[in-house]
């Protein structure tokens, strides 16, 4: 795009920009349909076989991927149920913990009502 400067005042020249982008979409579109030609000549096999082979291909990927998942299912599965177990575990041995603690007070507390009895009678 150029300026010219007439009287003080810039115009643009868009006439030249239009023409450089009209240009440049038409050999776009030139370049892409001398792509399509060329590739049509030269595939190395039909239409028929690329799409038998493209089905082939798209049913082996749903295969890997069905095996993938169940293998993240299982492994999923297993992770879950060993983490429940771990949790029971834990939470088995707070419980344990906890009536132990509530065991020892229970006992410090009689002790020391025996020994206030103690206090009292004396």
């Amino acid at each position: 795009m150029s300026t010219h400067e007439e009287d003080g005042m810039n115009y643009c020249d868009c006439e030249g920009s239009a023409n450089l982008w009209w240009g440049l979409l038409v050999g776009l579109l030139a370049g892409g349909l001398v792509g399509a030609a060329a590739m049509l000549l030269f595939a190395p096999q039909s239409g028929k076989k690329t799409r038998a082979t493209i089905q082939k291909k798209g049913l082996s990927l749903r295969d890997q991927a069905t095996k993938t998942v169940k293998g993240a299912s299982t492994q999923l599965r297993s992770k879950a149920h060993q983490l429940t177990h771990d949790v029971q575990v834990q939470a088995e041995d707070l419980q344990q913990r906890g009536q132990d603690a509530i065991d020892e007070q229970r006992d410090n507390l009689g002790q020391g009502l025996k020994d206030l009895g103690k206090t009292i009678h004396t």
